[in-house]
């Protein structure tokens, strides 16, 4: 397994991350502590999980992702070995039920910090992410920033202010944002050195062959600024390993169970993203690998992504998913995919 230490940071995170968002939902107990297990023997020290899962999110099951991690760390004395990541949830993202205000500001976000210590039954969170902006922008797939007169927002700079707090109290060791747009990171950066905050060492957003939207205004910010890429969604909620191609649905999947989830077959683009992943499984096929195990391959290779965040709902998909580490691509095969890419521009957002 590969390592990386966080610039800024002493943090040293594996290569790949373990996505936990399953869990709770798709997932039981017993099948995540099975799919860490396998993780940790692998080489794998990073763990992301969020206050709002698993998803779909919902309130009867709000937190239990957090809870089950919590319930493994206690079950295996374990502590020491992982580098565990959560996220605070803002307005809208169907998840306004966590708390009766929302807003990215002092008293939400010691709120929420209590609450995820609690349920990872851990004294401090190593990284601690926004999970997307209290303000009006384009994310989550949408695309075309419109401007609105009035908008519900928290100011950034009142948002660093109580991340630097629990930062201090000893709560919190390092910050993050996800879902964010090249604006609200260089705004991040530049209240931080001005009013000499603790400054935001990762970025949490998509990222995969049928999305290279981070590549138009973000990587550079992250090349520049040493703000490495955690990259989500690398598989396309798993439509890039071709199991959702020619119109099946297997039984048990998250798109099978969950038609909401439909960034990259439900939405306008949905035409082209079938076309470009059947182009992307069809080369795979050529080469002789695995389709999913390309397209992490891919993320993996790209210099900016500091960790390449998967997930599964099985041993054996997790197991595959891991094998992707040791796959280097060829100088052929990147000059075919990046000529695919060309062919196919960001089919989804």
């Amino acid at each position: 397994m590969e390592y990386l230490r966080i610039p800024n940071s002493n943090l040293e995170v594996s290569k790949l991350c373990l996505g936990t968002m399953t869990w709770g939902q798709q997932n039981t107990q017993a099948e995540a502590f099975a799919q860490l297990d396998l993780a940790l023997g692998e080489g794998i020290n990073f763990i992301d999980t969020a206050e709002m899962y698993p998803v779909p999110p919902m309130p009867e099951t709000q937190g239990e992702t957090e809870r089950i991690i919590g319930n493994y760390l206690k079950s295996r004395g374990n502590r020491d070995k992982l580098v565990i990541a959560t996220k605070i949830a803002a307005p809208g993202g169907r998840s306004d039920y966590i708390r009766p205000n929302m807003a990215l500001d002092w008293d939400n976000i010691h709120a929420a910090v209590d609450c995820s210590l609690q349920r990872l039954g851990v004294d401090t969170i190593d990284l601690f992410q926004i999970h997307w902006p209290h303000r009006n922008t384009n994310f989550f797939g949408e695309l075309y920033y419109q401007q609105q007169p009035k908008e519900s927002q928290t100011p950034i700079l009142k948002t660093l202010e109580a991340l630097a707090e629990v930062i201090r109290l000893g709560k919190v060791r390092y910050i993050g944002v996800s879902n964010e747009t090249p604006w609200g990171l260089m705004k991040y950066l530049q209240l931080a050195d001005k009013h000499g905050m603790p400054r935001i060492i990762t970025v949490q957003n998509p990222y995969n062959l049928l999305n290279r939207s981070f590549e138009i205004g973000m990587s550079e910010i992250s090349h520049r600024e040493q703000l490495p890429l955690l990259a989500y969604s690398p598989l396309a909620f798993g439509t890039l390993s071709g199991k959702y191609l020619d119109n099946q649905w297997p039984e048990g999947a998250r798109l099978t169970l969950f038609k909401r989830f439909s960034r990259y077959t439900g939405s306008e683009q949905a035409q082209q993203a079938q076309q470009a992943t059947e182009a992307y499984v069809t080369l795979a096929r050529k080469l002789g690998l695995s389709p999913a195990q390309m397209a992490l391959a891919w993320v993996n290779s790209r210099p900016f992504v500091g960790a390449n965040i998967i997930g599964a709902t099985s041993t054996q998909q997790l197991q595959e998913n891991i094998d992707s580490q040791q796959l280097t691509l060829s100088e052929a095969a990147l000059a075919e995919l990046e000529a695919l890419s060309l062919q196919y521009r960001i089919p989804c957002p």
